[in-house]
């Protein structure tokens, strides 16, 4: 008969930890003329130091900044249910005997396309505006660099300029116009 060798696992430990450290207290007592020798374990401060995590407090503008996040974040939700209820609303080609009638019918179904169109640019504009908070680069200038003023990103969440440059801009626009 064969016997099998078996073989032993050992659990390797996954942490490192620290063992309390033994630490020996000889007293004396008042009443009797013995020494008593007392072991006590302590524990080192590294480990209470290791456990315990340091909670850095948000500044203002990171504050701001998540503020902005979830408002934007509603706001695409807002925006694509809109989008969703518009789409199962959006009237058909439809043909009506009165000129007038169908006129009035297309400027219609007109108007709502565009303002469909308006919503698609401007969820575009919010998800880059997410993907840059994501990315830690909201609320800075893509042409000059310096930090987007917290007014100016309150009142237009999807702005990627500053104040200044936004105006260089438009002023530029206008005189190619011109």
């Amino acid at each position: 008969m064969k016997k099998k060798l078996g073989t032993k696992r050992v659990k390797k430990p996954t942490k490192k930890m620290e063992k309390p450290k033994e630490k020996r207290i000889t007293t004396k007592s008042p009443t009797s003329k013995k020494t008593t020798t007392q072991i006590q374990k302590t524990t080192t401060q590294k480990t209470k130091k290791q456990n315990s995590k340091i909670v850095k407090p948000l500044t203002l503008r990171e504050k701001k900044l998540q503020e902005i996040k979830k408002r934007l974040i509603s706001q695409k939700e807002a925006l694509l249910s809109e989008a969703e209820e518009a789409l199962n609303e959006l009237p058909g080609q439809t043909i009506f005997p009165d000129l007038g009638d169908q006129a009035s019918a297309e400027t219609d179904r007109n108007f709502m396309l565009r303002l469909r169109g308006r919503e698609q640019r401007l969820l575009k504009k919010i998800e880059n505006a997410l993907d840059r908070i994501e990315q830690r680069i909201f609320g800075i200038c893509e042409k000059c660099g310096e930090a987007i003023d917290l007014r100016r990103l309150d009142a237009r969440p999807v702005t990627t300029m500053c104040i200044d440059c936004k105006t260089q801009q438009e002023e530029e626009e206008k005189l190619k116009e011109l």
